[in-house]
C-alpha cells in the first residue's frame, strides 16, 4: 500500500520548473497515473488512464502523468498525451520511492495535505475501480466505468524501483 510522501519532494512538469509537491497540492487533490516508459505494461494502460483523466478533467482535482524518466523519454513514450494532461517526470523515482509504490503502472490520489487517500498498483479493474469511486465521492463527481470496452485484461505490473 502506498504511503504519504514528503511534501518537499520536487516535481518537475514538462517544460517547467521543479517545485515541491506541496505547491501542486494547494487547491485540489492530485491524481497521478504513474508509468514506466521502458515497459510494455505501462504502455498497455495508457488509453485507460487517459479515459480516467478525461472523466475527471472537470472535477475538483488535478489529473496528470508521473513518468519515471527524463523529459525526452516522457515525451517519446506519451507522444501527444504528454501535452493533453499535466505531465511530471521522476527520472530518479524519488516520488515513486517516497510513496512506497512496488509495481507500475499505478493510480494514486493525493489530498491537499499530502496524504494518499487511494491507490492501486498493476492493472486490475477490481483494485482500480475503488480508487476512482473514492475520487468521485471526494470530488462529488460521477464514477467512470471500470473496466470499459477496450481496457486490457488484468495483469501484473513491473517493479517500481
Amino acid at each position: 500500500m502506498a504511503t504519504a510522501p514528503s511534501q518537499d519532494i520536487e516535481l518537475t512538469p514538462l517544460g517547467g520548473e521543479s517545485r515541491p509537491l506541496e505547491n501542486w497540492l494547494t487547491t485540489f487533490p492530485l491524481v497521478l497515473g504513474v508509468i514506466d516508459p521502458y515497459t510494455h505494461e505501462s504502455g498497455w494502460i495508457l488509453d485507460t488512464m487517459r479515459r480516467i483523466f478525461h472523466h475527471f478533467a472537470g472535477a475538483d482535482c488535478r489529473v496528470g502523468w508521473l513518468v519515471t524518466s527524463a523529459e525526452g523519454g516522457a515525451r517519446e513514450f506519451l507522444g501527444p498525451l504528454a501535452e493533453e494532461y499535466l505531465t511530471f517526470t521522476d527520472a530518479d523515482r524519488a516520488l515513486v520511492k517516497a510513496m512506497d509504490l512496488q509495481t507500475l503502472p499505478a493510480l494514486v490520489v493525493l489530498k491537499q495535505d499530502g496524504s494518499i487517500v487511494a491507490s492501486a498498483e498493476s492493472w486490475d479493474p477490481e483494485t482500480w475501480r475503488p480508487v476512482t469511486e473514492m475520487l468521485a465521492t471526494l470530488t462529488s463527481w460521477s464514477r467512470p466505468t471500470i473496466p470499459a470496452n477496450g481496457d486490457p485484461i488484468p495483469y501484473a505490473g513491473t517493479p517500481a524501483s
